[in-house]
């Protein structure tokens, strides 16, 4: 239940044109809906602005959709994070326009609403093994209606890559940047640009890389201002709070 969707359904009230009774019925597990294995948090897009997130690993296939469904009952896109093949199936059988981005498991129900004239939010990879985690951050931020801009495989090995797309970068009102290794591509970037950077370190390297530990080091001892890092793999965190920065001003 979103702000837009309350409005209607009060300014239906007023009109007389739905009851009270299914007014009532419409809001039934509002402010959350206890299902035994979840409490399904219906407050949280009034409050915050966007549905909750379904996190799926962890669940069964059955367990997600039921609650993916519930959700949806209430608004109008839902995000599943962390969804394997199974999970899509599950949901899929239930909503077949339900939509699967395999390399960030992610599935996506419905739509939101674009943001009108706001700066696109640029993810950027530095290497290609950093995809899942890139495109997790990007398929989250297009999911909430903002327009994403890909720059992958353009890590600090070629640098001359990533200056061919500095017009790119310029007009960005975030960045998200993934990288693994060393993670020294936040730092470059953070270097380049006045746009807020959400640093990404992942898990992809050998071993004293500790599965990530070193490129999260890396990036929390950035010297560029402006750079923020959030955990490892984290590709959620970082194009959700990617979304938020880039949301339109309140009218």
């Amino acid at each position: 239940m979103n702000r837009d969707r309350l409005a209607d359904l009060l300014k239906k009230i007023k009109a007389g044109r739905i009851s009270i009774e299914e007014a009532l019925e419409r809001l039934r597990g509002f402010p959350f809906e206890d299902l035994g294995f979840a409490k399904i948090d219906h407050h949280r897009a009034l409050r915050k602005g966007f549905p909750e997130v379904v996190y799926c690993e962890g669940k069964t296939p059955q367990q997600a959709a039921e609650i993916i469904a519930r959700l949806a009952f209430h608004n109008n896109v839902v995000l599943a994070t962390r969804a394997s093949s199974a999970v899509y199936q599950a949901i899929a059988s239930r909503f077949p326009e339900a939509r699967y981005n395999e390399t960030a498991r992610l599935v996506v129900l419905g739509r939101a609403r674009p943001a009108a004239r706001t700066k696109p939010v640029v993810v950027i990879s530095a290497g290609t093994a950093d995809l899942p985690v890139a495109e997790e951050a990007a398929a989250t931020a297009e999911a909430m209606g903002r327009k994403v801009e890909r720059l992958y495989d353009v890590g600090v090995a070629g640098l001359h890559r990533l200056l061919e797309y500095k017009e790119i970068l310029f007009r960005a009102g975030a960045i998200v940047v993934v990288a693994g290794m060393e993670g020294a591509l936040a730092s470059v970037v953070g270097g380049l640009v006045k746009a807020p950077v959400i640093a990404v370190p992942t898990s992809v390297g050998y071993g004293a890389s500790f599965r990530g530990l070193a490129a999260l080091l890396t990036m929390l001892n950035c010297c560029a201002a402006g750079v923020v890092v959030v955990n490892i793999d984290n590709g959620f965190g970082a194009g959700y709070f990617a979304a938020v920065i880039t949301a339109p001003a309140p009218r």
